[in-house]
């Protein structure tokens, strides 16, 4: 088992013909690292592939009345989106190992710009939902670049890279709300996914022009690539605990994230959902300010990194609570929630990928598989918990996970944290 995951040793050095114009300018020195024009156009990039997963939770009620879906079943738009993005993890993610990423990167937002457009053109339900599947599973490219911007870096700058293209997720996350609101507004909800197939061919483009090509030399097939992906979790200790993590904080994230609408647009705050959707900018300062963590764990304190963001996030859950007092102090827990949970995942990331460079691809396959599970985890508990005992509960429900994340820290083994990324 063991042997046949490291038979699929692929080379991801450069590409040795020379390269003129832009792409010579982004073509990274392994020395130089990852140019910074090259990982803010990669983030870039992130951004507005994952915020494609998100744009329909706004908008679902327009989408009912379009396809004359009932209220209860609008929630399949939603399913169908993440069905289809679990299943870009298995299927598609592990192929960056296999062939060039640049390709395949390029290939999948125009393919994605063309599944955004059958969707904004619609014109039944059974159209719009298989092109929302394929929507979500091409919005993998996201973990595809994450591993890319590890690879071009080189070992000594992997967690900066890492931390600056992890960046843009998170603003794709958490601006996807605020930006459908905005263009359905304007236009419908059409507009918002039509809108969305023009950048992503723009975005296309100029991945074409500045990423770099890769060499790879393929010694496996798809079926052994897949069955090696699998296999990988049992062959990796670093891995195993690091997915445990992802699939807490990101539980912890929804745990909040999720029914926070329901408290602030009832008395006694009675706030609008455009305003609701501005705390998601309070999130996105609070985890780019984590930015730093991918340089903390290439210093090698990756584990005292992980610690402190986990103390942190369980401190988050006093403010929160406390909202009713005001809403400053839910601004506060929101930039510490938000700055741990970046810091985490940013330091899970570099330690993967430093554990197996030649199988970035399938590790972050792995990774993301935990952390899609901990998200509609913590969704699902998270209503459920307010429809029983308010926000206090969602309160203690979120402390509870930070918790057994802080406790699972400290007893897991230091062995596979060699803090040498």
């Amino acid at each position: 088992m063991g042997m046949e995951a490291r038979e699929l040793h692929v080379s991801d050095e450069l590409r040795s013909k020379p390269a003129t114009g832009a792409e010579a300018a982004a073509k990274p020195n392994r020395a130089e690292g990852l140019p910074a024009s090259l990982a803010a156009l990669m983030a870039t990039a992130c951004a507005l592939s994952v915020a494609n997963v998100y744009y329909a939770q706004p908008l679902l009620d327009e989408m009912a009345h379009d396809f004359g879906l009932a209220f209860g079943e609008t929630g399949v738009v939603i399913t169908i989106c993440q069905v289809g993005y679990a299943l870009g993890l298995f299927l598609i993610v592990p192929l960056g190992d296999l062939i060039d990423r640049r390709r395949l990167v390029v290939t999948q937002t125009m393919a994605s710009a063309a599944a955004l457009a059958v969707v904004g053109f619609a014109p039944n339900r059974v159209i719009f939902l298989a092109a929302i599947l394929i929507v979500g599973m091409l919005a993998v490219a996201v973990q595809i670049l994450v591993a890319f911007a590890a690879t071009l870096a080189g070992p000594s700058g992997a967690g900066r890279a890492v931390g600056i293209v992890t960046s843009g997720v998170v603003v794709g996350i958490l601006m996807a709300r605020t930006i459908a609101g905005a263009l359905a507004d304007f236009g419908g909800w059409r507009a918002v996914y039509l809108s969305s197939a023009a950048g992503m061919l723009l975005v296309a483009g100029l991945l074409a022009r500045h990423l770099p090509h890769e060499n790879k030399h393929k010694s496996t097939g798809y079926p052994q690539l897949l069955r090696s992906t699998l296999t990988l979790l049992l062959e990796e200790p670093i891995l195993r605990e690091r997915a445990v993590f992802s699939l807490l904080i990101f539980a912890i994230l929804n745990v909040l994230w999720a029914p926070l609408v329901l408290p602030l647009t009832a008395p006694p705050f009675n706030l609008s959902h455009t305003t609701v959707g501005l705390f998601g900018l309070v999130g996105i300062a609070g985890a780019l300010g984590a930015r730093g963590a991918g340089e903390w764990a290439d210093r090698g304190l990756a584990d005292c990194t992980t610690g402190a963001a986990l103390a942190l996030l369980l401190a988050a859950w006093l403010p929160i609570f406390l909202m009713s007092v005001s809403l400053w102090f839910l601004i506060i827990g929101v930039l510490m929630l938000d700055f741990a949970i970046q810091a985490v995942h940013v330091t899970n990331q570099t330690l993967i990928f430093n554990a197996r460079p030649e199988a970035r691809s399938r590790l972050v396959a792995v990774y993301m598989m935990f952390y899609s599970a901990g998200s509609a985890t913590g969704a699902l508990a998270a209503t459920g918990m307010f429809a029983w005992n308010g926000w206090a509960g969602v309160c203690w429900l979120g402390a509870g996970l930070s918790l057994i994340a802080l406790i699972f820290w400290l007893t897991s083994s230091r062995s596979t944290l060699h803090d040498s990324v």
